[in-house]
Formats: structure tokens, C-alpha cells, sequence
């Protein structure tokens, strides 16, 4: 095994609030990062050198487990259909599909008429769009109203600086029309299909504009400029058709405007002027719309309406009222009926309303589970689609007809290796928080897996921005709660699982929750016989990172390993540069300290970077990419330097930087299980390496 690289120390003094901190590896960020976003080529030499070098050392590290990684990815690979298609959707006189061809990494997108599916018509093959990139995401695919034309949202560095390609859909050889660059990803027809509603993302990679643009010309008009750095812009068009919404908003305040369909010329106007602390959302039914929204005190959310005509906040008028701890999380409408997705106790069901008022729910007979909408095109319709499954069982699509409940099952994903729902075990249990609260664990494990401590343990955990974390089927996980893991998700404060005051009960000043959460879950599933100290690997992903580099500074003697995903675990530093895309919109997450002293003394406190100490840490692997414009890559860099550094175990502290990808990893069905396979390997290794205290 190598040596570890050792990362020259540049001390960096920084006052801040008449506080003072340093930063001995700041040199890490290249000044230049806005423009290695867009091409990695410009990265700094010597931070590139860096970068390599310890994804080498990693690779040293690891490397007996390269036999176990190709194992797991034979696994992975085993039990995903190689020609898998997904349900076709209808939309007038087509229907369109998204599958898969055998061994296909990426999809390709399909529509054929009504009645005729052996008149297949190819709109998108992202495996030849993706040729000879190194890295190749599709954000967002659209047909026109009128089915002439389909357009997609392209990133081909994981910056998500995304480009617009839109083609006529006339004949094979029609030519392509001008495309769209420097988007956000989110784009949208007029109703018309005479113009496309585009998100422009400025210099610091923010989507700040709406422009329109008429079809076939390359030229295009502002609609909307946000004025707020701390608002993010987005753009849709309703159901219906008769309307098309910008959207504005940040983490607890939102504000929408309005295009009309039949004039998407028109310059939008405001539906309800925005008030710090309101969110609401519009969805168009016949003259009015209905609105989602926390207004009123309605804190998990409540389901108003107003008339179209008059869309103003002195209109609004109840009509699903608030009921504390169902926490309504999404909406959809058609012209005879809407449904609404609601989540109590980490668990999720729909109900479906008339325009009579008469409901009725779908919510399985499972401890844990998750439904989703499944989506759609149409308004004029009956059928609502959705999506069930849970940690044992795999995905199915589902199609019911909301006037007789009639349901058909359309689809059940295939495990083609095979998979029997009755081996295997859903726990839910309840872990006790210091301050008294019950944090929702969801566990999976085949049922001859021993309860005693002696089968080891992965936790996940994320608790950031009210995201649940919702228990659904993965392949993936299979690989270790087949070895006999346990697998398991903290549903800690921070995210909504139990409505949104759980998210509120770990954001900003009460964000400390969110970690000793993780630690309670952690500490309760090892009393339980779910693992036992020591036998533990943690993962975290992005927000969840932070979880991540939390607990290895509280308390690093639970852990076996922990697995750290393009980390935000620079906080204070981050959160005090204003010129990085997420950092204003995320003050009301965590807090201002380049003005408020008493957020900087709280992010200080459990920022991980500040917080790295000499203490005995576990073993850690922390993955970034270098075209993240969310975590950048040096977090996870300066993070890893300044613990390898303080480091008082034997324990490796590694690094592995993605050179050719961004927040997601790497694209491609089949090439992202590499990464899976990665933090697998490091789970078993950490476990059957580390010494029992």
C-alpha cells in the first residue's frame, strides 16, 4: 500500500463577525472554478496533480476488494432487466414510452399511435447522443402540444449548465432547430406550441431567468428576472393548458407567475406577491386553481382554491383544511378530479377527490412503503398512475380509474437474477432522541439473519431541506443484506418524513438535532441486536454528508466506516462565499454568518471541517466530483486533508474525486454501479478490518 498524499499546508487567516478561524488548505478551491465547471480541462495543475493523487492512493488501498467490486457489479447487473421498458404513457393519438434496449446504458425515447405499436417512432437514443462523451445526462424531455416537435435538456460535464436541442418531428430528416445554451435544465412548451419557455442560469450558475423563444428562430425575449440571488426561478405549464407558471422561491417562501396559454406572449403577472414564510403551489382546474400551500398556519400543508380570474391572496378559499401530522407533500389535478399524496409517520398514501367531494385513499397493508405519483399528460382523463413499492417489494405501476377504483397493474420491475419478497424482512422501528423525540427507522434483512449484534449494520441517513428519505425497493442493497447486513434508514429531523415541522425541527438553530438523531438511531438498532458499535458503517449523500462528517467529530467509536457522497462538510466557508449557486438561497437553511454572529457560532460548532479534532477516527471514504456546482470538489479535498492530519488511529482516511463527472457521479445504468460497488467494498472491507474493542 502507498503512502497517503500529504497536502501542503498554506495557513489562511480569516476574520469574520470579529471572529477568527483558519483555513491551511483554502488553496484547493481554484479561483478559476466557474470556468472548470464548464470545461475540468482548465483545473489548476497542481490541484489536479492532488486530486489524482489520492484517488491513486485509494485505489492502493482498496485494491483487494477489486475482486469483490466485480462481483458486486456482476450482482447489480444480474438484477436489472437488460431491455427494461417502462410504461407508455397516453397523450391524444400517441403514446409515448421510455425503455431500454439489451445492455443499453442509456435510455431511449419512443412514442407510436394509438393502436399501432409496431409503428415505433425513435425521438431520442441518449446512447448515441451520449457518444464519445465522457460524461452525458438528459435533466428534462418534452413533445409539444401539438406532437410536432420534441426537445431535451443536455449536460455533458455535470455542471448541469445544460444545452436545448429541439427538432421537428415531421419527418427523420428534418433539420435541427437552433439550440438553447446555459439553461438550468427546466424548459417548457407553450400550450400553443409556438414558443419554448426556457431557465437561464448567470455567472454564478443560478436560475435566475425565464426567456421565451419563438420556434425555428434563435434569438430570445425576457420574460422574468429574478431580482433575489436567494431565489431560484423554474417554469412549467398547467394540465390543462391554460396557463403557463413561473415559479420563484427558496426554502420557505415561494411566489408564482402567470402566462396565459392562449397569449403566451403576454408579460406574466404576479398570483399572489410573495410573504417571508408562504409557499404555495397553483395547479389549474376548469376556471380556478387549486393551491397547495402552508398559508393560514397550515404547517403540513392544507389544499385551497381561487378562482383563475382572481388569483390573489385575499381569494384563496379552504378546501382540503389543515390537519396536523398529515403532511401533504404533492398534487395533481384533472378536469373531473384531483388527488393529493400524503405522509404520516414516514409513511405515504394518496387520496383521490371528485368534484363532489367523495374520496378514497390507496395505502398498503406494509410497515414501510412508498407511493408515488407515476405522472402523465393528460387532463381530460380518469386514470390516475402511480407507483408502489417498499424495501421488499420491487416496483409496480399501477393505473386505476378514479370514478370505479377499478386498478390494473401495468408493470413490476423484473429482477431477472430473481428475488423472493418472503426471504426477506421490513422492521419499523422507533429510536428515542435525547431531547425525548421518536425518530422513525426503517430496517431490511433476510429472516435468517441473527438479531443478536453479530450481522453488521450500513445506516443511512440525510435530514436536510425537508427531503424524506422514503423506504423504497433497491437492487443495490441486496448485495449486502444478502452477505447477511443489516440495511437501515434514520429518518431524522430535517427531512419531512413526519411532516414539516420534523424539517423544521433540524434546520437552522435546531440543526444540531439532526445528527444526535443519527447517533440515537445508531445506538438504539445496536440495543435492539441490529448491529452492535463498531459493527456499524455510515452513508451519506450530498446534505447527508454533512450528517456523515457530524458524527465521525461526536462520535467516531460507533463506526466501523463511513461512506461520505460529495459532502457539504466545508459549511462556515461555504455558506460565507456568496458568489458559490447555492449559497444564498441556502441562508434560510442554515443561516447567515457573514452577517449574523449567532449563525456563525452555531455552523462553527458542527461544521465538520472546523470541528476535526486529534481524536481516533474511523475509517472514511469521501467521493466528489470536480463538476459539482453544488458541493464543490474541494469540501470533500481540504476535509480529508485536515483529517488525515489530525488522525489518531491506524484507520485510512481516503479521498476519490470523480474527474469527469458532477453531484450525480457517473451516468449510465450499468456504469454507476461501479460507484455502488465502490462503497459496498469499503462497507465489507471497513467491517472485517477493524479491530473489536
Amino acid at each position: 500500500m502507498t503512502l497517503p498524499p500529504v497536502a501542503r499546508k498554506i495557513p489562511r487567516t480569516i476574520t469574520q463577525l470579529g471572529r477568527t478561524r483558519q483555513d491551511e488548505y483554502a488553496w484547493m478551491k481554484d479561483d478559476n472554478w466557474q470556468n472548470v465547471l464548464r470545461d475540468p480541462s482548465l483545473l489548476r495543475p497542481d490541484i489536479a496533480e492532488h486530486l489524482r493523487a489520492e484517488n491513486a492512493y485509494t485505489q492502493s488501498v482498496l485494491s483487494g476488494t477489486d475482486t469483490l467490486q466485480e462481483q458486486l457489479v456482476a450482482e447489480m447487473k444480474g438484477r436489472i432487466q437488460p431491455d427494461d421498458t417502462y410504461p407508455a404513457v397516453p397523450h391524444g393519438p400517441f403514446f409515448y414510452q421510455t425503455g431500454y434496449a439489451p445492455g443499453a446504458q442509456y435510455p431511449v425515447y419512443t412514442r407510436y399511435p394509438v393502436g399501432q405499436p409496431q409503428a415505433e417512432e425513435v425521438l431520442l437514443d441518449v446512447n448515441a447522443a451520449a457518444s464519445g462523451h465522457d460524461y452525458y445526462a438528459v435533466a428534462t424531455t418534452s413533445h409539444s402540444p401539438d406532437h410536432a416537435l420534441f426537445a431535451y435538456a443536455e449536460d455533458t460535464q455535470g455542471s448541469e449548465i445544460y444545452r436545448i436541442h429541439i427538432r421537428r418531428l415531421a419527418s427523420t430528416d428534418a433539420p435541427a432547430l437552433p439550440s438553447v445554451d446555459n439553461c438550468s435544465g427546466a424548459f417548457v412548451f407553450s400550450p400553443d406550441s409556438r414558443f419554448l419557455f426556457w431557465v437561464w442560469r448567470d455567472e454564478h450558475g443560478r436560475p435566475a431567468r425565464v426567456y421565451r423563444r419563438r420556434i425555428g428562430e434563435d434569438t430570445d425575449t425576457l420574460v422574468y428576472e429574478e431580482p433575489d440571488p436567494g431565489f431560484f426561478v423554474g417554469v412549467d405549464a398547467t394540465r390543462s393548458g391554460g396557463w403557463i407558471i413561473i415559479s420563484t422561491g427558496n426554502h420557505d417562501t415561494s411566489e408564482s407567475w402567470l402566462v396565459p396559454g392562449h397569449d403566451p406572449k403576454a408579460a406574466p403577472a404576479c398570483a399572489a406577491p410573495r410573504q417571508t414564510g408562504l409557499m404555495y403551489g397553483l395547479y389549474h382546474q376548469g376556471d380556478h386553481f387549486i393551491i397547495l400551500t402552508n398559508a393560514d398556519g397550515a404547517y403540513d400543508f392544507k389544499i385551497m382554491t381561487t378562482p383563475d380570474s382572481a388569483p390573489g391572496r385575499e381569494n384563496w378559499r379552504d378546501l382540503i383544511g389543515h390537519e396536523p401530522g398529515r403532511y401533504i407533500t404533492d398534487c395533481m389535478v384533472w378536469s373531473g378530479h384531483i388527488a393529493w399524496r400524503e405522509r404520516r409517520d414516514a409513511n405515504t398514501r394518496i387520496v383521490i377527490r371528485d368534484l363532489d367531494g367523495h374520496t378514497h385513499a390507496l395505502e398498503p397493508d406494509e410497515a414501510a412503503y412508498d407511493l408515488t405519483f407515476a405522472g402523465g399528460y393528460e387532463y381530460d382523463t380518469t386514470e390516475l398512475r402511480y407507483i408502489y413499492q417498499s424495501p421488499t417489494t420491487p416496483r409496480q405501476w399501477h393505473a386505476q380509474d378514479m370514478m370505479t377504483c377499478a386498478d390494473r397493474l401495468l408493470k413490476q420491475q423484473s429482477v431477472p437474477s430473481g428475488h423472493d419478497p418472503a426471504q426477506y424482512r421490513c422492521w419499523r422501528l422507533s429510536a428515542q432522541a435525547p431531547d425525548g423525540e421518536q425518530v422513525p427507522v426503517t430496517v431490511l434483512g433476510r429472516h435468517d439473519t441473527p438479531i443478536d449484534g453479530s450481522a453488521p449494520l450500513l445506516l443511512y441517513g440525510y435530514g436536510s431541506y425537508g427531503h424524506a428519505i422514503d423506504p423504497v425497493f433497491s437492487t443495490r442493497v441486496l448485495s449486502l443484506v444478502d452477505r447477511g447486513w443489516f440495511y437501515a434508514i434514520a429518518h431524522v429531523r430535517g427531512g419531512s418524513e413526519k411532516g414539516w415541522n420534523w424539517f423544521l425541527g433540524g434546520r437552522g438553530r435546531n440543526k444540531p438535532n439532526t445528527f444526535s438523531d443519527f447517533i440515537a438511531c445508531a445506538t438504539s438498532l445496536t440495543d435492539a441486536g441490529f448491529g452492535a458499535p463498531g459493527r456499524i458503517v455510515a452513508d451519506g449523500r450530498s446534505a447527508g454528508g454533512m450528517v456523515m462528517g457530524a458524527i465521525a467529530n461526536m462520535r467516531p467509536d460507533l463506526f466501523a466506516g463511513i461512506v461520505a457522497v460529495v459532502p457539504f462538510v466545508d459549511e462556515l466557508n461555504t455558506m460565507s462565499d456568496d458568489t458559490l449557486p447555492l449559497t444564498p438561497p441556502e441562508w434560510p437553511e442554515w443561516g447567515n454568518p457573514l452577517e449574523d454572529a449567532d449563525a456563525y457560532d452555531l455552523i462553527a460548532s458542527y461544521a465538520a471541517y472546523e470541528q476535526v479534532a486529534p481524536r481516533a477516527y474511523p475509517a472514511i471514504l469521501a467521493m466528489g466530483g470536480l463538476t459539482d456546482p453544488r458541493v464543490t470538489y474541494w469540501e470533500p479535498a481540504k476535509w480529508v486533508a485536515r483529517l488525515r492530519d489530525n488522525n489518531r488511529s491506524d484507520r485510512p482516511i481516503m479521498l476519490r474525486t470523480n474527474m469527469e463527472a458532477g453531484h450525480r457521479g457517473a451516468t449510465g445504468r450499468f456504469d454507476s454501479l461501479k460507484e455502488a460497488a465502490l462503497i459496498h467494498a469499503f462497507a465489507l472491507w471497513a467491517v472485517e478490518t477493524t479491530t473489536p474493542t
